[in-house]
């Protein structure tokens, strides 16, 4: 907590407004998306949902995800000074990426919130489910970034791999559009992509009121493929680490 505390001060200090910023960027994002899809390309999600209420739920569990994965990706490197000169648990420096982009999420969480309530959507106590997907992303996320930051002072690539990785997953996970839109099909080809899962379920919990135990098949899958990443992640980073002050 006290290195994370200290990373959110480093990443803002010196700005003219401070932490106003971890405000001033998601409000951004979201106006600039919503003037791009919602009013350059008219695009109305199934079931009559403001664009902008269905914009915000899948873009706030997306963003928190990119920032941990591509923060977590290159952070044995950026404290390659602190792992050489002294015993240290490497380990958790992508779980300081994870509080670190709970800051951002947060805000993204207040405006989503906001936004609902200025257009009038009902309120439910299906909000609290969304603690459950949010569970199910840092699952998900910190074994993903456990192995790319245990594999990046090695292969250098990687951070840049993953970067490429995360523009294309944007696209391939239905953050800006609905999933509803193809012919069922090929809603087949979504089904493994884990973050749909949470994506989904974001909506679900904030705008459509469905309970996750309403996809068995998605939620087998899913808890499949994290379980799997965090294992093969935490095992990856507990082989290397030894490894890491000779490569730095």
């Amino acid at each position: 907590m006290t290195m994370a505390r200290r990373e959110l001060v480093q990443k803002y200090i010196g700005s003219s407004i401070g932490l106003m910023w971890a405000v001033v960027y998601p409000l951004f994002m979201i106006t600039i998306l919503w003037i791009v899809f919602g009013v350059g390309f008219k695009a109305v999600p199934a079931r009559g949902v403001p664009f902008v209420v269905f914009l915000t739920a899948g873009l706030s569990s997306w963003y928190l995800f990119s920032d941990i994965v591509s923060g977590s990706t290159g952070v044995v490197m950026e404290h390659g000074e602190l792992i050489k000169k002294m015993p240290f648990p490497s380990q958790i420096l992508p779980v300081i990426k994870t509080i670190v982009g709970m800051v951002n999420h947060a805000i993204f969480i207040i405006i989503l919130i906001g936004l609902i309530a200025f257009h009038r959507l009902p309120a439910n106590l299906y909000y609290i489910q969304a603690l459950y997907y949010l569970l199910a992303l840092f699952v998900l996320a910190l074994g993903l970034s456990w192995l790319c930051a245990s594999l990046t002072p090695f292969f250098r690539d990687v951070e840049h791999f993953i970067a490429i990785i995360l523009q294309v997953g944007m696209w391939y996970t239905p953050v800006f559009w609905d999933l509803s839109m193809l012919p069922e099909k090929f809603h087949i080809y979504f089904i493994y992509n884990p973050m749909f899962y949470i994506v989904q379920g974001y909506r679900d919990s904030f705008i459509y009121f469905k309970p996750f135990w309403a996809y068995p098949q998605q939620t087998i899958v899913f808890w499949g493929i994290a379980v799997t990443l965090l294992a093969v992640g935490g095992l990856s980073f507990k082989r290397l680490k030894h490894h890491f002050p000779d490569v730095l």
